[in-house]
């Protein structure tokens, strides 16, 4: 795939993913497209080789992967991973509120949002809501409004002389956003709102009352491009769904010779630990039933995964915040992250054998390691290695903005990682 082509699926994947439940059905409709298989975990699995196939855990996580021509527990399984989910302002259960003629909605942090940024945007919702039909059952749809609904107003300068130079956000008190004005004897509730969309919006359901829902806001500036040569990219949500649309791109663009796998785990801005989460079984549910309870350790230690999630690169304002041997350059290729304390997964193996791959094809890379007077964040990668015993690398796309409403990535890095991905993901492993 050339590089123009790369990135301008990457834009219209971004622009139809506002949440995880959204980004999940783009990628399962890109996959029927190309031939793979849906599989139901409640279903008996009938695996074939040289096939492709895929399941889905709560409409958020994906699992998807080609069997290949050989033997996965004889040849093991190049694991790529990565993440659905972006620190976001959701909507709570019981949200309205009412105040000076103002709508206003109750909303909670999700992971480590920055909130500055939040303010004064054109803000959406979307997300997965539950209903009752006609007949009594339950179902689910997904909805997104689209168009700016919502916006967190600043407070003046002059009303607040500190915004400059002392200004922090209050997630309870500031956050709220307007949608619209009402008399505050108004008794009109959220899901009646919330209904009335469902049914403008979708005229073949039948649905009779909103049971429940989980929405997010998000900010309706589509990607684009940004620098005076095009060099950059901009949008909400590449921490991490640039790494998903890596995978599922290179996963999609592999020979198929080799058994690979694409995860894509929910709610890793929050610690991973659900269901659907990297902390979860999900992903070894399916390598059992692929390769077998008792064969899965075999094939394990033949393996190995890449984490993908975004890396911090160097702010040109405030480049003392890296370690100045290890500072990401945007457009100067993906970042091996290391971290001798665990936060990361790689080690001297995982790391050689993606240095190997990029040099081979010509291609730069990075190293970073977090300065050793801060903290180090993590990602899927130790928990998936901790989990599954398997050798594994963590390594992204450097950003700027990361956690932001908006965030930056170079226009070349991430079809880089692409290309080595598809080496990596029909390389025969050294057992």
């Amino acid at each position: 795939m050339e590089h123009t082509q790369f990135n301008q699926g990457l834009l219209d994947f971004l622009t139809d993913s506002p949440t995880p439940w959204h980004a999940v059905r783009q990628m399962t409709a890109i996959l029927d497209q190309a031939g793979f298989t849906e599989l139901n975990e409640r279903d008996e699995w009938s695996l074939a080789k040289g096939r492709g196939y895929y399941a889905v855990r709560n409409g958020s996580s994906l699992v998807a992967f080609r069997t290949g021509e050989t033997d996965p527990v004889e040849a093991g399984i190049r694991m790529v991973g990565a993440h659905t989910d972006s620190p976001c302002l959701k909507i709570k259960p019981n949200p309205e509120i009412r105040r000076k003629g103002f709508y206003q909605l109750g909303v909670e942090v999700y992971g480590g949002a920055l909130l500055n940024p939040w303010f004064d945007r054109d803000l959406s919702i979307a997300g997965r809501v539950t209903y009752e039909d006609g007949a009594g059952a339950v179902k689910d749809v997904l909805v997104d409004f689209q168009k700016a609904i919502a916006f967190i107003p600043s407070l003046a300068i002059h009303l607040n002389r500190e915004a400059n130079s002392n200004h922090s956000v209050n997630a309870q008190t500031d956050l709220p956003p307007v949608i619209l004005q009402a008399p505050e004897d108004d008794t009109t509730g959220f899901h009646d709102l919330l209904l009335d969309h469902i049914k403008t919006d979708n005229r073949q359901l039948d649905i009779h009352h909103v049971l429940g829902y989980e929405l997010s806001l998000y900010d309706t500036q589509k990607p684009a491009y940004v620098g005076l040569r095009d060099e950059f990219i901009a949008s909400a949500r590449l921490d991490n769904l640039l790494s998903c649309y890596i995978g599922l791109q290179s996963l999609l663009d592999t020979s198929g010779a080799q058994p690979a796998l694409l995860v894509c785990n929910d709610h890793e801005e929050v610690g991973s630990m659900s269901a659907e989460g990297a902390q979860g079984p999900f992903l070894a549910s399916v390598l059992d039933r692929w390769c077998g309870a008792e064969k899965r350790g075999r094939a394990i230690a033949r393996s190995v995964m890449i984490s993908a999630d975004n890396a911090h690169g160097v702010h040109p304002n405030f480049a003392d915040r890296h370690d100045e041997n290890h500072g990401p350059l945007l457009n100067a290729g993906p970042v091996i992250k290391v971290n001798h304390n665990q936060r990361y997964a790689t080690n001297s193996r995982s790391a050689s054998l993606y240095r190997q791959l990029s040099e081979q094809l010509g291609l730069p890379s990075q190293t970073f390691v977090v300065r050793s007077d801060m903290g180090c964040g993590s990602t899927i990668g130790p928990i998936t290695a901790g989990n599954l015993g398997v050798t594994t690398l963590d390594i992204g796309v450097p950003q700027l903005g990361m956690h932001s409403i908006r965030e930056i990535v170079g226009c070349e890095d991430g079809h880089t990682l692409y290309r080595v991905l598809v080496a990596f993901m029909q390389r025969e492993l050294v057992n």
